[in-house]
This record gives structure tokens, sequence and C-alpha cells, in this order.
């Protein structure tokens, strides 16, 4: 049994500096050849698309790795860990870029994501009362800060958690054979 723990914690942590590697560099990349590619709501469906998908690859290696059967709670440890490992190790990137290296990105990013924010309010007819103040707000939030990036590790991972239950829940699959736990 606990082989097998560390069999799937393993293959979890694997799965979670591939996932934070591919992150980190698609982070420095975009950083290095065009920052306002972060301000795309596709490059968040990928990024979404692709630690989902390390995810469920974690679940069946580590289902596999157990000869076919795994438990909700097996199953779902395995895609935490990979997503825990992975967005850390992103949010760490980013931080060091947007704080150490290079603070200024950070402002130029806050411009660029105001500058849409207004497009998209103004395209949904929302009132330039309600523009102003929501546009103000943001002016005032330091999103890139330690704080922030911090807390919102926090509520990916919460996200991310909520379809490693539906994950979990499709990968388990009960042993017939084994003693009843």
């Amino acid at each position: 049994m606990e082989t097998q723990k560390a069999s799937i914690k393993k293959i979890a942590t694997n799965h979670g500096i591939l996932l934070g590697g591919i992150l980190a560099v698609m982070t420095t990349l975009i950083y290095v050849i065009n920052l306002e590619l972060m301000t795309q709501w596709w490059l968040g469906v990928i990024t979404f698309l692709l630690a989902l998908t390390i995810g469920i690859v974690s679940v069946a290696k580590s289902k596999g790795s157990l000869n076919g059967f795994i438990s909700f709670k097996q199953a779902f440890t395995s895609y935490f860990i990979t997503i825990a490992i992975g967005l850390i190790i992103s949010v760490i990137v980013s931080i060091v870029i947007f704080n150490l290296v290079d603070p200024e990105a950070a402002e130029f990013l806050k411009e660029k994501i105001m500058e849409v924010s207004r497009s998209m309010m103004e395209k949904f007819g929302a009132p330039e009362s309600e523009i102003e103040k929501a546009l103000t707000k943001m002016q005032e939030e330091d999103s890139f800060g330690v704080v922030a990036q911090l807390k919102s590790y926090v509520f990916q991972l919460a996200f991310y958690s909520v379809f490693g239950l539906l994950v979990a829940l499709i990968f388990k699959r009960k042993d017939p054979n084994a003693a009843i736990e």
C-alpha cells in the first residue's frame, strides 16, 4: 500500500514538474516575444486545457501503475499534486519576472488589461460611470504583486480541483479482488 502511494506521488510530482516547466516556458516566451499576448482570452483557454490534460494523463498513468484499479482518493490525489506543483512553479516564475526582473512589464500589462476591460465593457453597453469605477479599482490593485499572485494561485487551485473531482470520479475503478478497505 505504501509503495502504491509512493508510486502515485512520484508520477504526480513528475507530471507537476512537467506542467510547471511548460507553463514557465510559455510565460517566459510570451514575456520575451510579445507581452501583450498575456491579455488574450485564448491564452487562458490554452493554459486551462494544457493543465487539465496533464492532470488527466497523471491520473491515467497512476491508474496504470496500479494495474488499472484506482480509488477516487488516489485519482484525485494524483490530479491535485500535478496541478498544485505545476501552478506553483508558474506562479514563482511570474513573481520573479514581474516583481524582480521587470516590474515595468507589470505596469505595462496592467494598462493593457485596463484597455481590454474598457473595450469589453463598452461592447456590452456598461454605463460610463460603472466603467470608470471598475477601472479605478483595477488601477488601485497590484495584480502582479506577490500577495495577489499567491491569492490567484489559491483560487486557481480551487477551480482546477472541481475538475479534478470529476476526473477522479471518471477514472476510479475498484479492484473486485481486493480486500474491503
